[in-house]
């Protein structure tokens, strides 16, 4: 069958594509960004891949007619203030590209619904179910709380807040009850539900066996990575100094962290478990679901992580459009050494950044990290989805990566830090040296005051860091 992949660039698209592969589907993935889609080798051949951004209607007739299944995958929760209406328009377009298709099972994942009582969030993707199950097609709806996976947003702040807080004090809304789910079984529920028509014209909550408070996962995280923790509940903390709360904790950016909080208070438990025998799936404990995730980390096969998602940075842009480096009317710092050996010289730039660190100076690039956290960026907190591993459109501390090409030895940054213009950081093998070079294009007189103050800083910072890369061997 040939089944439409939107979202394939995202945390549950990435994983449910090799599953889709394996059960003989061709598959046509859908992404706004060709550049940033990076899938193994091995899948290369097994699919298709079309640009097409459901907010630009003249996109819209890329999509083939022959499609005959699809996976409705796309949020744009915090990518705009006007993210509502955002979806909505995604999912009308959506539906009007497969006009005239042959197009028979439509699935959505979207969020459990309490009818009486949405956030504003889980409001949209209630728009959206009504609207897609208006098509000419079978419709399914899978509703999931807390998804616990390696890479997953929940997994990652959960983490977050408890490995490096012993003690918390913390919002009324950690007592709120939710049913998380395994990442494993929700792409079980997603791949098992296709053309099978007792899922059809209908909306099922995905859940795992346990309805658990959020203070009780965090205590639950604690006793897994056997540390102890101490949680207090206080009735105080209003919902915008909860927000800044998990914003300055956690990785995440300030307007996913609004989002979490207003849904965080409201319970996310299913009505029921009907789909789990209607499909021979029996979801795993939200503990055996932790020791899974990491198991992934520890042998370092994070397939795909929530932080590479443009949600993570609050801005939005096609790879493709800062690829090309300028140089007019830009402040460069460039430098070039010899390197001692190629290959280590490649595997230390392709694992900067997250537990590597940069390489010199890393108690100012920490703080050049809390400044930007407190100015509203990302900060150091995203890390890296993988230590070794670098592809297109993944996030790197405040940096998201434009172009990694190993064999040609070429790595290329651009900064999501706030900044008074944009700056990108290129590391390049050029015969027997490597060639590192700083960018940075000014945003008027502010921009330029800004390099100027923080030149001091890069002469030491950058001279240092292509001397440790070049003659830096791991253990």
């Amino acid at each position: 069958m040939k089944i439409l992949l939107t979202g394939a660039t995202g945390y549950i698209g990435k994983r449910l594509l090799p599953v889709l592969i394996e059960a003989r589907h061709e598959v046509v993935c859908c992404v706004r960004d060709k550049k940033r889609f990076d899938v193994p080798e091995s899948l290369i051949e097994k699919i298709s891949v079309i640009e097409i951004d459901f907010l630009d209607e003249t996109t819209l007739d890329r999509v083939p007619k022959d499609i005959e299944g699809a996976y409705y995958l796309i949020h744009s929760m915090s990518s705009s203030k006007d993210y509502k209406s955002l979806e909505h328009a995604s999912a009308i377009n959506f539906k009007k590209s497969l006009e005239g298709s042959a197009i028979k099972h439509v699935i959505y994942l979207s969020g459990i619904v309490n009818e009486t009582q949405l956030s504003e969030h889980l409001s949209s993707r209630k728009d959206v179910e009504l609207e897609l199950e208006k098509g000419a097609y079978n419709f399914t709806t899978l509703r999931a709380g807390i998804i616990i996976g390696s890479g997953s947003a929940s997994f990652e702040i959960i983490r977050d807040l408890v490995e490096k807080l012993p003690f918390m004090i913390t919002p009324k809304w950690l007592m709120t009850k939710c049913q998380p789910i395994g990442v494993s079984n929700v792409i079980d529920f997603l791949s098992k539900s296709l053309f099978n028509s007792k899922t059809y014209n209908n909306n099922y909550d995905i859940g795992g066996p346990d309805v658990l408070s959020y203070k009780e996962m965090l205590l639950g995280f604690a006793k897994i990575r056997k540390l102890k923790r101490v949680i207090w509940v206080v009735p105080v903390m209003t919902p915008k100094l909860s927000s800044y709360w998990l914003y300055f904790v956690t990785s995440t950016s300030y307007k996913l962290a609004v989002s979490l909080v207003h849904s965080m208070k409201i319970e996310v438990v299913c009505r029921d478990n009907a789909i789990n025998s209607i499909l021979g799936v029996e979801p795993i404990g939200y503990q055996e679901a932790l020791k899974n995730a990491f198991s992934k980390i520890e042998s370092n096969e994070i397939i795909s992580s929530w932080k590479d998602s443009y949600s993570s940075s609050d801005i939005s842009f096609n790879v493709s459009d800062f690829i090309q480096v300028p140089t007019f009317g830009c402040f460069i710092d460039q430098r070039k050494r010899k390197f001692d050996n190629r290959e280590s010289c490649l595997d230390n730039i392709w694992s900067i950044g997250g537990e590597t660190g940069w390489y010199y100076g890393n108690w100012l690039w920490k703080l050049r990290g809390l400044l930007d956290k407190m100015a509203g960026g990302v900060g150091l907190r995203r890390g890296r989805t993988n230590i070794k591993s670098t592809k297109a459109g993944d996030a790197v501390d405040f940096w998201r990566v434009l172009y990694a090409n190993k064999n040609e030895g070429r790595l290329l940054l651009f900064a999501e830090m706030k900044l008074p213009g944009e700056a990108w950081l290129e590391f390049k093998i050029v015969d027997d040296r490597l060639e590192q070079t700083a960018t940075f294009r000014p945003l008027g007189l502010l921009g330029r005051l800004y390099w100027y103050s923080v030149l001091p800083f890069h002469g030491l910072i950058f001279r240092g860091m292509i001397r440790n890369i070049t003659k830096h061997n791991k253990t």
